[in-house]
């Protein structure tokens, strides 16, 4: 029997939401000794995104939801914070949870993506697989599962029929071996209305994802981009994002028009217990009003705080410590994910 072959269209994460889905932190092996640090930023994160729209967070029972409810008591209005008992291994919810998008008849769907832990590093993973279709349950909208592997932050959308990826995630025969290219290709086209693919190379030094995305280049609209580039040659970032940069300054989009690059600096050296940390300015959220920027105290927050508020012009730029959240291997997009707004 052939494969069905329903379209579905994800939008761009600056079109408007009806809400942000966060899995709150809990896992001590991710955040050796800095797990309250780590919450902490990342409720600093949530309380400005309630400014301008609901957060859902999942938790793992009734005691932890109490227990993170106390951070929002008389900070935030209560029906701005909604509270699921969907248990996770880890709090990647860009990456396990939900990616939602429209139908053909523009109903909000839930994609229901494989998870294996990129590549099968962390065990266990079974709850952070099953957490894409307890969201869909949870807020009542359709789940459509695929039966193949693919993360929220590998993946950046321009809502115009582009999707930027890297080679080194999406062809690692960690993920979906049985898969070439051009499957891939045809996989995104159909599930996120990208007929057009643009590929980039490798990631940063320490991100345990493979290259994805959300720490090099990103999308702020239709035809722009922000990527981040390493001036010191002797570091071992330099080279790949100069090939990147080079990647993007050679791609078309569809119509002809060449892509607008606007660069972000990389902050200096993060290191931790597992040695050099992915920090990066462009592991950013876009909410509704806000834009959740990772900072690490370093010379160049300033130089990125100001990049991004020219980026986003009608929105907040709030930037957040997060040198605990980067120990655990990621910062703000990769504990997000948005809910589009159904507009009619």
């Amino acid at each position: 029997m052939p494969e069905p072959t329903d379209r579905y269209r994800m939008p761009p994460e600056w079109a408007p939401h009806q809400g942000t889905w966060l899995s709150w932190p809990h896992n001590r092996e991710t955040w050796p000794g800095c797990l309250a640090d780590a919450e902490a930023a990342l409720t600093q994160a949530a309380i400005a995104l309630t400014d301008g729209e609901t957060v859902h967070i999942n938790v793992l029972d009734a005691a932890h939801r109490a227990a993170v409810a106390t951070r929002f008591d008389g900070l935030v209005a209560p029906e701005r914070v909604r509270f699921h008992l969907i248990p996770t291994n880890d709090a990647w919810c860009r990456d396990h949870g939900a990616i939602f998008a429209f139908d053909a008849a523009a109903e909000l769907v839930a994609l229901d993506f494989r998870f294996n832990a990129w590549g099968e590093k962390y065990r266990p993973f079974d709850a952070d697989d099953a957490a894409a279709r307890r969201m869909a349950d949870a807020l009542g909208v359709k789940t459509v599962r695929v039966d193949r592997v693919l993360e929220g932050g590998s993946i950046e959308v321009n809502g115009a029929g582009a999707v930027l990826t890297t080679e080194q995630c999406l062809l690692n025969p960690n993920r979906n071996p049985q898969m070439t290219r051009a499957d891939i290709e045809a996989m995104l086209a159909r599930y996120l209305d990208t007929p057009q693919v643009l590929w980039l190379g490798d990631g940063i030094v320490g991100d345990d994802t493979d290259g994805h995305i959300d720490d090099l280049t990103r999308f702020v609209d239709d035809a722009t981009v922000v990527t981040v580039v390493e001036r010191n040659e002797e570091d071992p970032n330099h080279r790949p994002l100069v090939e990147n940069l080079e990647r993007l300054r050679q791609l078309r989009l569809a119509d002809g028009r060449a892509l607008s690059i606007i660069e972000l600096p990389m902050p200096d050296p993060v290191h931790g217990i597992r040695g050099r940390l992915p920090a990066s300015y462009a592991n950013f959220y876009v909410g509704n009003d806000v834009v959740v920027l990772p900072v690490f105290a370093a010379p160049q927050d300033a130089h990125a705080i100001d990049v991004l508020a020219n980026c986003f012009p009608t929105r907040r730029v709030v930037p957040i410590d997060s040198r605990a959240l980067v120990v655990g291997l990621g910062t703000f997009h990769c504990l997000t994910q948005q809910i589009p707004a159904v507009l009619r």
